[in-house]
């Protein structure tokens, strides 16, 4: 299901701009508008889950499309030699602030410790 006051949401009806890296039937990545690294893509299912814990949930095989994605892009993107993050923020104590399920996809540089005090 897409809502249509979620803001990735109207990113895939079309709504929305994005700049498209890659592209499934059921999944969408495009780059971060804010990026915190030299690559930084943002992966979601096209289907409208909450965070990783609800799509986990609600569909065990399309959070693995999500995964295989993240891969994809971290190959089609360069970072597969020197290494790469991939990053799922839930909730409001985990730094989530778009409450549609994404994965962010992040390399092209060192970057250092995963959570810093």
């Amino acid at each position: 299901m897409v809502t249509s006051d979620c803001l990735f949401c109207r990113i895939v009806k079309g709504d929305l701009p994005a700049t498209v890296v890659h592209e499934t039937a059921t999944t969408l990545a495009f780059r971060d508008i804010g990026p915190k690294a030299p690559v930084h893509v943002l992966v979601i299912p096209k289907e409208h889950h909450a965070d990783v814990a609800a799509l986990a949930a609600a569909d065990s095989g399309l959070a693995g499309e999500v995964l295989a994605a993240a891969a994809a892009v971290a190959e089609e993107e360069g970072l597969t030699g020197g290494g790469f993050r991939v990053i799922f923020n839930t909730g409001e104590h985990g730094g989530q602030e778009v409450f549609h399920v994404h994965a962010h996809v992040l390399g092209g540089r060192a970057l250092g410790p995963m959570v810093s005090a």
